[in-house]
């Protein structure tokens, strides 16, 4: 006996006329300057934590001796 499982419906709705400029959601996050978390992190909050890294594995080092 095989039993068939029902799969997944696909969703490939585009819109024809949308415009960023009309839609409300886009000019409140336009306003309030949202920016959405895909952006990569800068070079400086990485050295940064690299730096804090570095310095907790010499307190500790230097603690455990």
């Amino acid at each position: 006996m095989i039993m068939k499982f029902p799969k997944h419906k696909t969703f490939n709705y585009v819109p024809r006329y949308y415009d960023p400029m009309k839609d409300e959601d886009e000019r409140r996050k336009r306003r309030l300057k949202f920016h959405s978390s895909i952006h990569a992190k800068s070079p400086r909050s990485i050295l940064i934590t690299l730096v804090l890294l570095v310095l907790i594995i010499i307190v500790y080092f230097s603690l455990a001796h």
